[in-house]
């Protein structure tokens, strides 16, 4: 598909679509966050004392709640920071009393947004680090009519405007 230019690959550039790329995607869809994120994160939100952060690659984001006195769960499908190694989309995953944050693999973001609300209780928290793209779609069109997202917006200087 070209654009008007007669350019290849913009199209997916602009639109950052990963699957369009001359590179091969990291296994299980592993991308770290920016620890800023979780930092930034923490400045306007508030968390119960124990998180689980079940897509914990290597405790980017762990690490940021625990250097802040929460009680941090971490696990992944894979061991990368040896972290509890568990599949979070599994069937026997059914309940968790605390909050829930993390950045999913992209591929798995509803997956991941749909069981961690199912299976905290009522007055908890899930926070998600998902691109923006998250927001479009006619298969999420029932996930926000049921959990209207809250959606916090950082500038880079966030950190620093008082």
């Amino acid at each position: 598909m070209k654009d008007w230019t007669g350019n290849t690959n913009s199209v997916f550039k602009t639109l950052a679509s990963s699957h369009h790329t001359d590179h091969e995607r990291q296994p299980y869809d592993y991308y770290a966050t920016e620890p800023r994120a979780a930092k930034l994160l923490l400045k306007v939100e508030q968390f119960h004392h124990d998180i689980w952060e079940p897509a914990c690659g290597e405790l980017h984001l762990a690490n940021v709640f625990k250097s802040a006195g929460y009680n941090v769960r971490c696990s992944d499908i894979v061991n990368r920071a040896d972290n509890e190694v568990l599949d979070f989309l599994d069937i026997t995953n059914t309940h968790w009393q605390g909050d829930i944050i993390t950045n999913p693999p992209y591929k798995y973001a509803r997956e991941f947004v749909e069981k961690a609300l199912s299976i905290i209780p009522d007055g908890y928290k899930v926070a998600m680090f998902l691109k923006l793209q998250f927001l479009e779609g006619k298969s999420r069109k029932h996930l926000f009519a049921t959990y209207p997202p809250n959606v916090y917006t950082f500038h880079p200087l966030a950190s620093t405007v008082h």
